[in-house]
């Protein structure tokens, strides 16, 4: 095991690169953060086959460069279920981001109105879906569980078209929560031996800065939107128990009507894998779907959703949005997504390691690059925007 002086050493030469990249992020955040917090946000379900291939399919998608082309132009800008939008991206909801950086999910909504994309805020964020709407002044996304207790559900609903968001994002792959080997490793599910506590302790002691920006400057921890069901956001195993009671396993596609009768604005079906599961979608009248595996932490050993989406875009491009999550580390990943049929892409990981890393301002600079990633492949391509992108732009 590596000495403290030797682990000190470690995050004072990471600390000190100015990260041009995702993986740069990911390496400070993995330095800032106390482990079972990053292993909490970095990991997937069992052995990890699905979370690696997600991002490593994406290599086998080669360009076709185009020279001698006017790409004088050349724009990311687009729109995204009628939003105006820099780039073909939105922030994809992310759990407990609060626990990444002081008031996380307020910091990243800010920097994405800044950057000119979409923000979706998670139903178990730290922050409260009020909160965030009262530090931004866009049109937020607003993510909901299948949740057993529909009252409560309706609650949030009616609370998120109060405080001004425009979209609901209803997430349906999860009828039961993904086994996480690091979050058992780490005690995030409790059983904890006595020996293990004291790591973990000795963890939370290692990394100070984030006790001070987070842990003590950052309260409440609460769960926002759930604080009177899961008062404490610092006890995983509350909201462990929370989950086991409140996930709805019987949900089926004529529950998609409940949600319609009780929200007035724009729904996208979140967790769709399968063009038949696209297609029930359609029929339920989404105005988007999103082609996702949850990140790779549900369902081990399913396909990585950049080799899922062309079955889905021949099943239903033209008559729903399709948005593409998972695996999305650069803009580059953002035009492979395009040029197979997506409309725009959603982000996870990319941001919550950039939030972890430097708060606000590194999230609005993971945006902009993102954004000049964007634009400078589509020049490469001989394309001067996102709309021009096909199929025949890969290899």
């Amino acid at each position: 095991m590596e000495n403290v002086s030797g682990m000190v050493s470690w995050r004072a030469r990471n600390d000190m690169i100015t990260p041009a990249n995702t993986s740069d992020n990911r390496l400070l955040a993995k330095a800032r953060l106390p482990r079972m917090m990053f292993d909490y946000f970095d990991g997937g379900a069992f052995s990890e086959q699905t979370l690696r291939e997600n991002t490593a399919d994406f290599q086998n998608l080669h360009f076709r460069q185009r020279v001698m082309r006017d790409v004088s132009s050349a724009s990311a800008a687009t729109q995204i279920l009628g939003q105006n939008a820099s780039l073909p991206l939105a922030l994809a909801p992310v759990g407990l981001a609060g626990m990444l950086a002081q008031r996380g999910e307020v910091q990243a909504a800010r920097a994405a109105q800044k950057g000119g994309v979409p923000f979706c805020l998670s139903t178990v964020s730290i922050c409260s879906l009020e909160e965030v709407a009262e530090a931004t002044d866009a049109a937020n996304w607003f993510q909901l569980y299948v949740l057993k207790d529909r009252s409560y559900s309706e609650a949030l609903l009616n609370r998120a078209h109060k405080a001004g968001y425009s979209t609901l994002v209803f997430t349906v792959d999860l009828p039961r929560l993904g086994v996480r080997y690091r979050d058992v490793r780490n005690g995030m599910n409790g059983g904890l031996s006595p020996w293990g506590k004291i790591q973990k302790l000795s963890d939370l002691l290692s990394h100070p800065l984030w006790l001070w920006d987070v842990a003590i400057k950052g309260k409440p921890l609460t769960f926002g939107n759930l604080a009177d069901a899961v008062p404490s956001g610092r006890n995983p195993e509350d909201f462990k128990a929370w989950v086991d009671r409140q996930f709805d396993a019987s949900v089926t596609w004529k529950d998609l009507d409940w949600v319609r009768q009780h929200w007035p604005g724009k729904l996208v079906i979140k967790g769709i894998m399968d063009p038949d599961d696209a297609r029930s979608a359609v029929d339920v009248g989404a105005d988007g779907i999103v082609v996702s595996n949850h990140g790779g932490r549900q369902l081990d050993g399913a396909p990585s959703t950049i080799s899922a989406l062309p079955g889905i875009v021949d099943a239903v491009s033209g008559k729903t949005e399709i948005l593409f999550d998972g695996g999305v580390h650069s803009g580059q990943d953002i035009v492979r997504a395009l040029c197979l049929g997506a409309n725009a892409c959603l982000v996870g990981r990319a941001w919550a390691y950039a939030l972890a890393a430097g708060g606000e301002e590194a999230v609005s600079r993971m945006l902009e690059n993102f954004r000049y990633e964007v634009e400078l492949t589509l020049a490469l391509l001989g394309k001067n925007s996102v709309e021009q992108l096909t199929p025949d732009d890969l290899i």
